[in-house]
Formats: structure tokens, C-alpha cells, sequence
């Protein structure tokens, strides 16, 4: 069922591992057509999931008979032998281990947590990068170098994991937001609970969920709650009192900060710019503002239209977006780099690509699961957090 649910989510820019998540995730936008019953595809696992989207009603779903025009059944592939598995055919690999509860040295874990990437068609190279993002910290050695050694020919290489089985530096729990605050990541869970990567909490929690995150020049603190409302931690300034009280009044969607300057995005698409020569607006999207990153002078934010716009707080926003999907932006991070800034983006369906200073200068990566939050670190490497793993990724 899984590699159904995945094949149906890709197609409908949705991330989904269950007919539930799928649902949730079909909910929040306008009726939709699916059609299921591609080649490959589990004839009685797509008979369920077409039962189930019907009694829903917010889908039309269409069964297409598939036409097995392909190569004749292949002798079982070895769960256990990360080269084969990455060169399969994915969905075939996915329903064998959906059957099969061995660990295999913990490339099953892998595959069922990365899957709806995995059974995109790429390169063996990209599916050996996603697997080793996911890699549980149980994992042995010798499949941690395999995969690597798969891995070669991606245009990414992974820096460093933490995961929910990690137990030495402490894991970091479910991520809501990053950032970098003096070279360092800062890590906020779900309650407010802020960390550095390697380092037990050092932030009292919030009473809702964490929405965003953002460090003033100062080293203040600020989250944004699910409620739209600004809490501080650390020294604080008039400024960021101002900036609370307003919220409290009228919720923000997004945070950011940059200096002595604090950027709050809302419901309507509009981006303020708080600071101590005043007010600055601009409106660059329609609809709400989903994400907020900004560097020196540059403002980078992301909406419910899918488009990330740059402003300079006192002029007009730049004409054309940065880059532009038909999926909401969940999450936004701008860094310095001796070319200019790098942002990093992150969509609903779950790709994030970095921009770099450049024509062409773009790099995606899908992990498989939601991505909640990204951050540019030094030399140009990625991080990016999904409800079960923060990776870290340097461009190959």
C-alpha cells in the first residue's frame, strides 16, 4: 500500500505515507483528479486506496488498467545488497520490504522512511544519497560505506545525520525551525525547546507550538507560535517589545530577522519590516506569507503561491521571483557567501533546492518525508529538518 500512497502523493504534489496523511494533505486544496493503476503498481493495493479517496469525496480517482509492456519478472532482488536494491524497480522494492520485517542492517528503516523519494525515477547514485540521508544511527558501518560509495555520482554527499535513535549528541526531537545564529545552528523543537546541534536545551518552552525562528544582531531570541504571536528570549530591545505587542493584535504568518531589524509576514501576503528608521511594507504575495529569511539588506520570503520574492526594506520588491512552483513554500533560509547570498527553499511536496550566486547555480534534493525547516550553513552546505531527521549536505 505504501508505494501506492507514495505514487499517488507524488503525482498530486502532496506528502503522504498513509491513505490518512494523503487525505489530510488533499484537504487543504481544491478537488483534484488521480489516476492510479500504473504499471508496477499493487492491483489490490490500488483497489483499497480508490475505496477509500471515493468515501472521501474530495478526490475524483480514476483506475486506469495498466499495460504490461515491460520485461519479464526478474529473479528476487537481495533486500540486503544496497546496490541492488538502489539499480530495482523501486515499488517492487518497497512492497518486499512491506512484507519482509528484517532490518537488513538498517536499509529497510531507511527505505520506508525516504520512500516517496526513492521511488521517483532517478539515477541509482540520487537513490544510494537519499538512503544514506535516512540511515538509522544503528546502521552498520560497512552499508554507511556502501552507500557513500553509490553515492559518488549525486550531486550532493552528506555531512552528518541526527535521527530519533541517536543517542550520543542527544536527538533533537520533531525540528519546527532553524537558524544560524554566529556561525552556529540553532535548533527549535515543536515546544520552544532551543538548542545548539550538539548541546542540551537552553530555552524555557513555549505554552503552543513553535511556527518560526529568528536572531536579532543582539542575540535575542525570537518564536513565532502557532497562534501568530512573538515570544523573546534573551536581552530584548524596545524594538522587539513593540514588535510583540503588534502581533498580539494582529498575528503574523512568518518571522525573520537581520540586525537591529525585525520581519514579520501575514495572512494577506504582506511583508513588514520593523526597524529603527521606522515601518517598511511591501505586499510581493497573493496570499499568505508562509516563510521569512533575510541577510544583511536582503528579504527573501516565500508564500502560499509557491514564489520566493527578494525586497530591500525601502524600495519596491524585485519584479520576478527568485524561483516560482505550483506548492506552497514551507520553509526559507538566506547566508552570506563570498558570491552573494545562497537561499535555500523548501516546498510543500518536499524539495528543497539551494540557490546559489549564478546563473544555473541550483541544486535540489527530495528526502522523502515533509520538510519542516532549511538553513544555509558555512561553505555552502544544506541542512534541512523532516519530523524524524535533521541531514546535513555539502554540494558534491
Amino acid at each position: 500500500m505504501r508505494g501506492t500512497v507514495w505514487a499517488a502523493a507524488n503525482q498530486l504534489g502532496v506528502v503522504a505515507g498513509t491513505p490518512a496523511e494523503l487525505q489530510s494533505a488533499l484537504l487543504s486544496g481544491a478537488p483534484r483528479i488521480l489516476r492510479l493503476g500504473q504499471p508496477g503498481q499493487d492491483p489490490d493495493a490500488v483497489g483499497e486506496l480508490a475505496r477509500i479517496l471515493r468515501e472521501f469525496g474530495h478526490v475524483r480517482v480514476v483506475v486506469e488498467e495498466a499495460v504490461d509492456s515491460g520485461p519479464p519478472a526478474r529473479e528476487p532482488v537481495d533486500l540486503a545488497d544496497p546496490a541492488a536494491v538502489c539499480a530495482a524497480e523501486p515499488l517492487g522494492i518497497t512492497a518486499a520490504y512491506e512484507r519482509d520485517g528484517g532490518a537488513y542492517g538498517g536499509l529497510r528503516a531507511a527505505w520506508l522512511r525516504a520512500g516517496q523519494a526513492l521511488i521517483r525515477d532517478q539515477e541509482p547514485a540520487e537513490r544510494a544519497l537519499a538512503l544514506l540521508a535516512a540511515l538509522p544511527a544503528s546502521a552498520g558501518p560497512h552499508l554507511r560505506a556502501a552507500l557513500t560509495e553509490l553515492a559518488a555520482g549525486a550531486r550532493w554527499s552528506v555531512v552528518w545525520t541526527r535521527g530519533p535513535d541517536d543517542t550520543e549528541p542527544p536527538p533533537p526531537g520533531p525540528v519546527a525551525a532553524l537558524t544560524v545564529s554566529a556561525g552556529r545552528l540553532l535548533v527549535a523543537g515543536r515546544d520552544g525547546a532551543v538548542r545548539h546541534l550538539d548541546a542540551e536545551p537552553h530555552t524555557a518552552p513555549l505554552p503552543g507550538r513553535v511556527r518560526a525562528m529568528a536572531a536579532t544582531g543582539d542575540g535575542t531570541l525570537l518564536l513565532l507560535d502557532e497562534r501568530g504571536r512573538l515570544h523573546t528570549r534573551g536581552p530584548g530591545s524596545r524594538l522587539t517589545a513593540a514588535v510583540t505587542a503588534t502581533l498580539a493584535a494582529h498575528p503574523g504568518t512568518a518571522l525573520a530577522a537581520t540586525g537591529d531589524i525585525v520581519l514579520v509576514g501575514d495572512r494577506v501576503g504582506s511583508v513588514h519590516a520593523f526597524g529603527p528608521a521606522g515601518l517598511h511594507q511591501a505586499a510581493p504575495h497573493s496570499g499568505r506569507v508562509t516563510a521569512l529569511s533575510a541577510t544583511g539588506t536582503l528579504v527573501c520570503s516565500g508564500g502560499a503561491d509557491g514564489a520566493v520574492c527578494l525586497w530591500t526594506p525601502g524600495n519596491a520588491p524585485l519584479p520576478d521571483p527568485l524561483t516560482e512552483r505550483a506548492c506552497p513554500v514551507v520553509a526559507l533560509h538566506a547566508a552570506p557567501t563570498a558570491r552573494g547570498p545562497a537561499v535555500a527553499v523548501a516546498w510543500e511536496d518536499g524539495l528543497v533546492e539551494l540557490h546559489h550566486p549564478g546563473p544555473g547555480e541550483v541544486r535540489a534534493f527530495r528526502p522523502g518525508p515533509a520538510i519542516r525547516a532549511v538553513a544555509v550553513l558555512q561553505e555552502g552546505q544544506l541542512a534541512l529538518a523532516t519530523d524524524e531527521m535533521l541531514v546535513a549536505l555539502r554540494p558534491a
